[in-house]
């Protein structure tokens, strides 16, 4: 009789396949992965019927006619490309973009040439923005 006792193999798991998988899946998100930044511009939007606020001496206005031509403080741009209003938002502030913006558009305006001069000012890192309205005239024979 053999009573010799017989020695069992060790079972061992190889993590190495395991390892190797888990690296392949990571480096395929990190690649297939976009990043992108949301950017947002925060907007002061008046209330058409609120108190009018004091204007600060050094604001920067954009006005829009209801052609959706631009004037910045007073002087009108050759174009209504938004580098063209990007360079002359940047001659007058000269890089401070903690600087109030007003846009005053015309009503008969295009809406896009309204946020054409937002997306300006966003680009360029300007976050307090307000767009001017004013008082509603009373109708006539209406109280208020």
């Amino acid at each position: 009789m053999n009573f010799r006792s017989h020695r069992k193999e060790e079972v061992s798991v190889n993590l190495t396949p395991l390892i190797d998988v888990v690296f392949l899946l990571l480096i395929f998100f990190m690649v297939s992965t976009t990043f992108t930044k949301a950017s947002q511009l925060s907007i002061d939007l008046p209330e058409a019927t609120g108190e009018p606020s004091e204007t600060p001496s050094d604001q920067i206005e954009i006005l829009i006619d209801e052609s959706g031509q631009y004037r910045v403080n007073g002087q009108a741009l050759v174009d209504t490309h938004v580098r063209t209003l990007q360079a002359a938002i940047y001659k007058i502030s000269a890089g401070d973009t903690t600087l109030p913006m007003v846009i005053s558009a015309d009503a008969q305006s295009s809406h896009q040439s309204v946020v054409r001069a937002m997306d300006a000012a966003g680009q360029m890192g300007f976050v307090h923005l307000s767009i001017a309205t004013r008082q509603p005239v009373p109708e006539r024979g209406s109280k208020q």
